[in-house]
């Protein structure tokens, strides 16, 4: 049973610069799929519609065992968080650059279904062969250590 789903893309395509956790409205089915550990960030972020903070793009897969009430795989999920949270959010959101990304998603300790969102920047192409090299190095001075 997996219990968390990082989106690893959102780290090398973007500085994270404000993480948050909210909670995300969900049907049953889709509230299995996520224990069953399908989901894909592929092309997921964060809107915001109406003073609501959305997330779109954010593949859950159809329920294996569900029946012809299964859900959509893709559509809109509306984030839960307060009103105070949102506006701050609101305004972080108006400088230039900045999006709002889903990172993970996870079980909190009352097997809720909750998602780790953050505030970011994109990297340029000299940043993410940076990184790249970096980790690269990382993994060379462990393999020697060992």
């Amino acid at each position: 049973m997996a219990k968390e789903m990082n989106n690893r893309q959102a780290y090398f395509n973007y500085y994270i610069e404000d993480k948050y956790v909210a909670g995300i409205a969900l049907l049953g089915t889709e509230v299995k799929s996520i224990r069953d550990g399908k989901v894909s960030f592929n092309d997921a972020f964060c809107l915001f519609d109406d003073g609501e903070l959305w997330v779109r793009g954010l593949y859950i897969a159809e329920y294996s065992h569900g029946t012809t009430n299964n859900h959509i795989a893709v559509h809109d999920r509306k984030l839960l968080l307060t009103k105070k949270e949102l506006k701050k959010m609101e305004v972080k959101l108006k400088d230039k650059g900045v999006t709002i990304v889903p990172l993970r998603v996870f079980l909190n300790e009352k097997n809720l279904v909750k998602v780790e969102i953050g505030f970011a920047k994109g990297k340029k192409l000299h940043d993410k062969r940076e990184t790249i090299k970096n980790r690269d190095a990382d993994r060379e001075i462990k393999r020697h250590l060992k």
